[in-house]
């Protein structure tokens, strides 16, 4: 299979997706380093809802910024997982 394409095997099923990486490392660079600076930013704050938004931009771009470094799977997951925790704090809060 060529280098464009990505498999994910669940049990009798395989999916194969096309990579667009269409986005220069220069680019994907700057959502790393935003990714890092909204999360920082996070610790500084001390109202819980303003920290829960900043983390969660931080963890967008860090989902964002796995996916165009061709799909790092170790920064992808637990980002996206903290993007449904934060979430649902937020959400939570709101009702």
């Amino acid at each position: 299979m060529s280098e464009n394409y990505f498999l994910i095997r669940l049990k009798m099923t395989t999916f194969v997706f096309q990579k667009n990486n269409t986005m220069t490392p220069e680019i994907t660079n700057y959502f790393g380093y935003a990714a890092s600076f909204f999360v920082v930013l996070s610790f500084m704050l001390k109202d819980i809802t303003r920290i829960r938004i900043v983390n969660l931009v931080g963890c967008i771009l860090f989902v964002l910024y796995g996916i165009y470094s061709n799909y790092l799977w170790p920064i992808i997951i637990p980002n996206a997982v903290l993007c449904f925790i934060q979430g649902y704090h937020l959400i939570k809060k709101k009702a």
